[in-house]
């Protein structure tokens, strides 16, 4: 055999014991007589020793190891004079009797370390070598960990896991579908799915009252670090439940994992909070509650002073930033750079500060002393603290506010990701007007049920009345971050029906692209609903990351490339012609 143990099983009760061991050299030491090597696997390290009083044959391959060769090593278990207490097998060491070379290695581009001297773009391009390294070992193992926990949980109360097709009918209704030609059937395409939201519900109408699948979507959008071309959810539908039933059962399996993978217990409810409350106080639907700093509309206390910034504002807000009234005038200007990025969006900043000297403001020829406190106590203000304010078009200023308020959290050291603050954001609007369409489109998805006590609303032809629609749908957040989402489901095909005609699709388009739903519901579609939690950011935020990729064997970069593979590739012109299709692009 290869091996007896592996490389991070060694112990003192091993010490005297002959062992065979296998892995990657990863680095050799010469120190006087002696020779020492580090030999690693994915269980660990374990240090090997040759000594020149051992047979020249012996000391001669220990020399001619290079990093990342593979190698088999026998010898006998002794005690380390010189412990290591870092390492788990840092009590022992293997006294070398044989060695043998089974792969050499050209020396890596980068090193195989915790701390790597690759680049991101290098270490890409090798990902299988980075894959050795222990952070993203860690990464992959939590993942699996977290999947195995997850299958446990919704096995052991019912759930069921089955398998959607991947090769689906493409519906162009939210993000781009990657589409496949079809060989067999010219000129057609197959879309890769962005998630099996039609199958689970036909599932429902089969009769599967609890389903569950641990599977890949594919989304044609832009990227960023929690995103990618393709991903992973735990996907999940109930028949015959309500809101309530959906969000303490995977409220269950939610606390579950927290207690089996981070040994972390919640006994109290999550917080639940409405979406309009989230875009009031936090100016985002997934708020990070990890800290306080509410945002508050102080719109009303501060017009009609003549101030004509704040006069001729849509919305004012304001933020207490905690003991940062000593912020200096460099540091002021520097922040209002910041909220003037693009991507942030506001023309400027107006401040109080609350010192033990009194309060001054950006605005004091405006506002006496008097007013100047009161709006720093109507934004939670007490002495010590930094008053943030920010004007203009409300939808707007609210998401530069919330984006503020999360910059000087982290700034503050609240954004402390070994801190968990789970919530359910709830009473989503239904539907979000377009302007450039003019059009109405699913704030979630075209399946997702109105409230019931909105039932009138939905069935106007008013805009006004269409935009006060709320969904019965509900997202999980946790530390800012929406990881899972989902909603009761349309299971009534005349209200199906009705969905798509708000959304601006004839009934022959409706027929075309969903007709299979629309029948299926009339065969007795029972009430059901569900959710999707986006399982490489839950890993991630395991882990303590922000972005997914460690978590993912093999990912895309920010291009939706795979610079290992190099793939996106162009195809063959056999390839093309089989599948009867031409690439209108220029030639690379």
């Amino acid at each position: 055999m290869y091996r007896t143990h592996t490389c991070g099983e060694l112990r003192m009760e091993h010490v005297g014991k002959q062992v065979t061991l296998a892995g990657w050299v990863q680095r050799v030491r010469k120190m006087g007589s002696l020779t020492f090597v580090d030999l690693r696997d994915r269980y660990g390290i374990t240090q090997l020793v040759a000594s020149d009083q051992d047979s020249k044959e012996l000391n001669d391959i220990v020399a001619s190891l290079g990093r990342e060769y593979v190698i088999q090593a026998k010898g006998v278990v002794e005690e380390r004079s010189s412990k290591n207490a870092k390492m788990d097998t840092g009590d022992i060491e293997l006294r070398l009797m044989q060695v043998n070379i089974l792969n050499k290695s050209v020396t890596p581009p980068f090193t195989i370390e915790d701390n790597s001297d690759g680049g991101e773009d290098i270490r890409a391009q090798y990902r299988y070598l980075d894959l050795r390294r222990n952070p993203l070992r860690k990464a992959i193992e939590l993942r699996h960990k977290m999947g195995i926990e997850a299958r446990k949980y919704l096995s052991s109360i019912g759930f069921l896991e089955i398998e959607t097709p991947f090769l689906i009918k493409s519906t162009p209704e939210g993000a781009r579908d990657f589409v496949v030609p079809s060989r067999m059937n010219p000129g057609q395409f197959y879309a890769l799915p962005q998630s099996p939201q039609t199958f689970k519900q036909l599932l429902m109408v089969a009769g599967y009252d609890k389903y569950f699948q641990i599977v890949r979507c594919f989304r044609d959008e832009d990227l960023r670090a929690d995103r990618q071309p393709e991903f992973t959810q735990i996907d999940c539908e109930m028949s015959f439940v309500e809101r309530e039933d959906i969000l303490q059962t995977f409220e269950g399996m939610i606390k579950h994992m927290f207690k089996t993978i981070l040994g972390k217990e919640f006994n109290e409810p999550f917080l639940r909070m409405s979406y309009a409350d989230a875009m009031e106080y936090y100016g985002c639907d997934k708020p990070d509650i990890r800290f306080g700093m509410k945002m508050h509309t102080i719109t009303s206390l501060v017009q009609g002073a003549g101030f004509s910034v704040f006069d001729n504002a849509q919305y004012v807000g304001a933020i207490a930033a905690p003991g940062c009234a000593d912020y200096s005038r460099k540091q002021l200007d520097a922040l209002t750079e910041w909220v003037k990025r693009p991507q942030i969006g506001a023309a400027g900043l107006v401040y109080i500060k609350w010192g033990a000297d009194g309060i001054k403001s950006s605005v004091d020829k405006f506002f006496s002393p008097e007013k100047v406190k009161e709006i720093a106590l109507a934004a939670e203000a007490k002495e010590g603290d930094l008053v943030l304010i920010l004007c203009g078009a409300k939808k707007k200023m609210q998401a530069a506010l919330g984006a503020l308020r999360l910059e000087m959290g982290a700034r503050l050291g609240y954004r402390d990701n070994s801190v968990y603050a789970p919530l359910w954001v709830t009473d989503f609007p239904l539907l979000e007007w377009d302007d450039q369409t003019s059009r109405f489109y699913a704030m979630h998805h075209p399946f997702t049920a109105p409230k019931p006590e909105d039932m009138d609303k939905f069935y106007s032809n008013k805009k006004e009345d269409l935009e006060l629609v709320n969904a019965n749908a509900y997202d999980f957040v946790l530390n800012g971050t929406e990881v899972g989402g989902g909603s009761i489901r349309i299971h009534d095909s005349n209200v199906q029906e009705r969905m798509f005609e708000v959304l601006g699709m004839t009934k022959e388009q409706a027929e075309s692209r969903f007709g299979f739903i629309i029948n299926a519901f009339k065969f007795g579609a029972p009430p059901h609903g569900g959710l999707a939690f986006g399982f490489d950011r839950f890993c991630a935020l395991f882990g303590g990351q922000e972005t997914i990729r460690d978590y993912i064997a093999f990912p895309k970069n920010n291009q939706g490339r795979d610079v290992m593979l190099d793939a996106p590739s162009g195809i063959d012109d056999v390839q093309m012609d089989e599948l009867f299709i031409k690439s209108t692009a220029p030639v690379k």
